[in-house]
């Protein structure tokens, strides 16, 4: 037991779970109503449950743009905190306000704009453009709360606060399910422990979720700004909110290798599933309703990327070398562990998770299939998750850049073209590319951590 307290400090490993857990019940919060979603619209038909997974990939592709400049405040705002600076930080949330103003407005106009053309480059079938058209205008219309989501919710992690944006987190999801409720069935004759009674309803269909999530969105971005604005550590308030290049810079200099990363992965997202689009409804809604069944199982692995994030931006301000490398040998075994459980579960539960949105023998067998399949990789995508997230922390952000750019359109896309598009090998064969793509970088991210590349500390050690 003392060799075993020799190697592991315990208090470490409290710092870490203490900053990880509200961030992994954050995203489970939100991973359990995208499944309720998708039950939801799955009981109306095979085809509404692809209007609503047709364009989630471009879902991603502006989701993720607008995290990469939360990446950027969070390295910043992460190593002001370990400095102890707390004007810095004050003043990079300020700059954060400007950025969401910026940000939120330009993306309210390109998505709005492109909603009617975009499940046509989807290559969505002709029969439910249309819907897949409307759903996509009426979640877009909030793009502002949307932004200040992600953008001041990464502020607040970076100052070490993660149970707010948690809290923030389980509002958002309530309002959403109730308002599916509300918003998507007729009314109806509901029966609850022998109880029976009205459930009023106006019975919208698809365009119903979109309204709710909408309002949802709405009522977090609300919220989140509130409570920035009234944070003890990262206010903005009496802080001057025009263009401060000092703290933009360098925030920017994170931030735009980490968008461009995200734009690219998530570009080539869409490109991906429009490939699989085009098999077919089934193998389209097989792929949505895995994908949302995958994304439960990686919860784990984002949120101690939040927390490696974070402490390894703290260590980074307080210029701690034996910290950095401390907090490395902790996170990548903690992370392991937990993907290796958490794929072991997958694999187990698939049929069931699937059975779930869908009734329909043939899509359960194949979504079944595909998520067995990445089950097994889990514990190699976790370790990459693990060693990205402190170098986004001291703000190395080029070189997952580069790995993730040559992961996605050198393997997964050709891969998947050549197999969907010229060999008509289906569902699976684009997940096998997949996967290839996560061994990828697994490769990539062990050999970067093997030469201690990420560590900006150990460099100008050896300087």
């Amino acid at each position: 037991m003392k060799k075993l307290k020799k190697h592991i400090n315990f208090d470490m490993v409290k710092i870490i779970l203490t900053l990880a857990w509200p961030t992994m019940l954050e995203q489970l919060m939100q991973t359990a109503v995208q499944y309720i979603d998708t039950a939801m619209v799955g009981s109306l038909g095979t085809q509404a449950t692809a209007a609503v997974g047709a364009t989630s990939t471009v879902n991603w592709l502006v989701g993720s743009t607008v995290s990469a400049f939360g990446v950027g405040f969070l390295a910043f705002i992460a190593k002001a905190c370990g400095a102890n600076d707390k004007q810095r930080a004050k003043k990079a949330a300020a700059q954060a306000v400007l950025v969401v103003l910026a940000v939120g407005m330009v993306l309210t106009a390109i998505t709005v704009g492109l909603s009617g053309v975009i499940p046509v480059w989807m290559q969505v079938d002709k029969n439910i453009q249309a819907l897949a058209s409307t759903y996509f205008l009426i979640l877009y219309l909030p793009m502002l709360p949307r932004t200040a989501s992600i953008i001041f919710g990464t502020v607040l992690r970076a100052a070490g606060d993660t149970k707010t944006p948690m809290k923030v987190g389980v509002v958002v999801n309530i309002v959403n399910v109730l308002l599916n409720f509300l918003f998507i069935y007729p009314t109806r004759q509901m029966t609850i422990f022998q109880i029976t009674f009205t459930m009023p309803g106006v019975g919208l269909g698809v365009v119903g979720a979109a309204i709710a999530s909408a309002i949802a969105f709405t009522v977090g971005g609300l919220l989140i700004t509130i409570i920035l604005w009234r944070h003890p550590f990262v206010s903005p308030k009496g802080e001057s909110l025009k263009p401060d290049m000092s703290i933009l810079k360098p925030c920017f200099r994170v931030a735009i290798p980490n968008m461009f990363q995200r734009f690219g992965t998530s570009l080539g997202y869409v490109a991906f599933a429009s490939m699989i689009n085009s098999i077919g409804e089934v193998a389209t809604a097989a792929h949505t309703i895995a994908n949302t069944v995958e994304s439960a199982f990686y919860i784990p692995g984002y949120g101690m990327q939040t927390a490696a994030a974070t402490l390894a931006g703290n260590a980074y301000g307080a210029r701690d070398e034996k910290r950095m490398k401390e907090l490395a040998r902790m996170f990548l075994p903690i992370e392991i562990l937990l993907m290796m459980f958490s794929g072991a579960m997958l694999f187990t539960f698939a049929p069931a998770l699937m059975s779930i949105f869908s009734e329909s023998e043939e899509v359960i067998r194949l979504g079944t299939t595909v998520l067995r399949m990445v089950a097994l990789s889990e514990p190699f995508y976790g370790f990459s998750i693990i060693v990205e997230g402190m170098m986004q922390g001291v703000g190395k952000t080029k070189t997952p850049f580069a790995y993730n750019i040559i992961g996605m359109w050198c393997v997964r896309i050709v891969g998947t073209f050549v197999c969907t598009q010229l060999l008509s090998l289906g569902l699976v064969a684009a997940w096998g590319c997949m996967i290839a793509h996560n061994m990828l970088l697994f490769v990539l991210f062990l050999i970067c951590y093997c030469r201690n590349a990420w560590n900006p500390l150990k460099e100008s050690a050896y300087a």
